[in-house]
């Protein structure tokens, strides 16, 4: 049968499966299927129950709704999980047995997290409290308000995703009866509390507060051991950085918890901690195993693909996720000093679950031709079997193209990892355009998992290469922390010793038809080719830098982010200026499509706007297209309509100027 080629709205035909968590008693699982409803223009995602012994899937949530965080109680007997059925979350609880989902908080401004108390009679919760209020307090009436200003006192003030953050409003911890849904308050004061774990014994919690006063240069999270009954803390970590994802060992002896320390500011590797909790003792067991710790997998299928930190087993082993070479891995490590892949390579394991014993893991797998399902994994042997098929009629109907892997030499004579698709209907003695994708971060990484727009450019009869530059992770510390001071040098210089490596290498590829395109970092770089080179017939950048003197100040991140990566703030004008794209828009001779979201704060929009008008008043190939109620998170989780239009209008800029 001839495979139909893949369309850009084949993206509500693929169901994304996340999020498999075992039951107590090792028999039973949820997970959940998200899909994208064309007619309603929204996500709706729901729980799904395995039955580990027969392998029966049975659908338990249905309505129009957005779930997540499904957890078990300890005994089994309920799923509670989030759901935006209210619109904002809240949370649910589901008798396993079966029935109806009971909505346990109904919180003015939602539930942020949750976890069960062991006794599985209540469950502690983190959710938003405006000072001077309760969460029993009656929801303020929505009437029509005159406009008010909004007051800025601090750096932190704005947030991509959320905008103007909410004035006097704290995350606050609180317990909830799961039988009378009285809630009892936990936390106090003016902070943002953040709750991490709760001991199997149910008699101690470990969050996370800053307390300091002024946090606009503040990156620490301390984290506390609390004593529930007294509520006495006893310090775990106060450095800077970020740690978190902590979870107790199954005695209670120990806590693990990932931590990615300031070294090399963002730029460094995340490590695996443990605290002995009795000694007070902490070790890092990844100590010099140099690769980041998590999944930095750059892609724009799976979604809601959260994974815990850490999985402890009985006998106090622990799993976690490792990014290595492009691949995201399933690591096994024990505290008496062993560490070692516990699952293949070529691979993307994007959530999973271990079993108490240590035997099997389930695991949610994707790969370049493989938007991803569940297995069930043996650990001794890596003998692995599916256990859902929701995307096998799409794989049946649709041609998908395997990248091949490649290593050049970029800057430094440094080897620089990458892929190279060929187009859908490759004939050998034929020449094809080729389109290069740069992905966003830069501390991130392409990775051997399903990218549907990848695979879009590739149907639409476009080679695509796309390779990890330095500043990329998956790779050694010094190769992360390169692009830091060096934008637009060695980065620059490994994605063009890319193209000229594949350009040797492959005959079909027609240099005189080539395309560049990337987004964030990704857009940077984009904005920084066709200021300094002419070899692309054709560009698109996405929600992209192009002044770091003015992204400096209206970013949500700008005041740190840039002497982070750049090396320099508002006192060296020149060096920001040296290194923003604007400076050379009067060399640019490519024409240039400028995407860009209306409610970015991350990059926001003026950013783009500032490119847009320079070209266009020096007369240049531009134009500007402006998503409305869109962030930075377009190409990802945006409306799917502006999603597919998105597609379109690069896929049609491409055509216009190379086809």
């Amino acid at each position: 049968m001839t495979k139909r080629k893949l369309e850009a709205k084949d993206l509500f035909k693929l169901h994304s499966i996340t999020s498999p968590v075992l039951a107590p008693n090792g028999n039973e699982a949820v997970f959940i299927r998200t899909q994208m409803d064309e007619k309603d223009n929204k996500y709706y995602a729901h729980i799904f129950h395995l039955n580990m012994d027969t392998e029966e899937i049975t659908q338990w949530t249905h309505k129009k709704e957005r779930v997540s965080s499904p957890k078990w109680s300890k005994d089994g007997k309920y799923i509670a999980f989030l759901s935006n059925r209210e619109e904002k979350n809240q949370i649910y609880i589901l008798p396993s047995a079966g029935g109806e989902a009971k909505q346990l908080t109904a919180l003015e401004k939602g539930v942020s997290s949750f976890l069960w108390s062991p006794c599985g009679k209540k469950i502690w919760f983190t959710a938003p409290l405006k000072e001077g209020k309760s969460w029993t307090d009656e929801p303020e009436k929505d009437e029509k308000k005159l406009p008010e200003a909004y007051v800025v006192d601090k750096m932190k003030y704005h947030a991509d995703g959320m905008g103007l953050l909410p004035v006097e409003v704290y995350k606050h911890i609180g317990s909830i009866d799961i039988d009378t849904a009285e809630i009892t308050p936990f936390t106090v004061g003016n902070y943002q509390y953040s709750l991490q774990a709760v001991s199997h014994d149910g008699k101690k919690l470990v969050i996370s507060v800053n307390r300091e006063e002024n946090q606009d240069f503040s990156f620490s999270q301390p984290m506390y051991l609390v004593d529930i009954d007294t509520k006495l803390e006893t310090e775990i970590i106060n450095e800077d950085g970020y740690f978190g994802g902590a979870a107790f060992s199954k005695d209670d002896q120990y806590l693990a918890f990932v931590g990615i320390p300031r070294t090399y500011q963002n730029a460094t590797h995340s490590e695996v901690y443990v605290y002995e909790v009795n000694s007070g003792i902490r070790q890092i067991i990844t100590e010099g195993f140099d690769a980041p710790v998590g999944d930095y997998a750059a892609a724009d299928f799976q979604q809601g693909a959260s994974a815990p930190d850490v999985v402890w087993t009985d006998d106090n082993h622990l799993y976690f996720q490792v990014s290595t070479m492009g691949d995201i891995r399933l690591y096994f490590a024990s505290l008496e000093g062993e560490l070692y892949p516990a699952t293949g390579e070529d691979e993307h394991v994007y959530g999973y679950d271990v079993d108490a014993t240590g035997t099997f893991a389930l695991v949610t797998v994707s790969n370049p031709i493989f938007p991803g399902e569940l297995f069930k994994h043996i650990l001794s042997t890596g003998e692995r079997k599916v256990l859902t098929k929701f995307n096998k009629d799409y794989l049946n109907d649709v041609e998908l193209v395997e990248p091949e892997a490649i290593v050049f030499k970029g800057a430094k004579d440094w080897d620089v990892h990458g892929w190279l698709m060929k187009p859908v209907g490759y004939e050998e003695g034929n020449k094809y355009p080729l389109i290069v994708e740069i992905h966003g971060g830069p501390h991130a990484m392409y990775g051997n998992t399903f990218f549907h727009e990848l695979q879009l450019l590739a149907a639409e009869g476009y080679g695509v290469l796309y390779v990890n530059p330095r500043g990329s992770h998956g790779y050694d510390q010094n190769f992360v922390d390169a692009v830091r001071g060096d934008y637009g040098g060695g980065d620059y210089e490994d994605i063009m010793a890319g193209l000229d490596y594949v350009l040797r290498e492959n005959n079909w590829i027609d240099e005189t038809k080539l395309g560049v395109t990337g987004g964030s970092y990704g857009g940077f770089m984009t904005n920084w080719i066709v200021g300094h080179t002419n070899r692309f017939k054709a560009a698109v950048t996405q929600r992209s830098i192009s002044n770091w003197i003015s992204f400096y100040g209206v970013s949500d991140i700008g005041y740190y982010f840039t002497p982070w990566q750049i090396g320099a703030d508002m006192t060296d004008i020149n060096k920001l200026w040296d290194t923003s794209p604007l400076k050379y828009a009067a060399n640019v001779e490519t024409p240039l499509l400028i995407l860009h979201s209306e409610n970015d704060y991350r990059c926001p929009i003026e950013q783009g706007q500032q490119l847009y008008i320079t070209l266009k008043a020096m007369g240049k190939e531009t134009s500007f297209v402006r998503f409305p109620q869109a962030d930075h998170n377009l190409s990802r989780v945006g409306l799917p309509n502006l999603r597919l239009t998105r597609l379109e209008q690069i896929t049609e800029w491409f055509k216009k100027y190379i086809r």
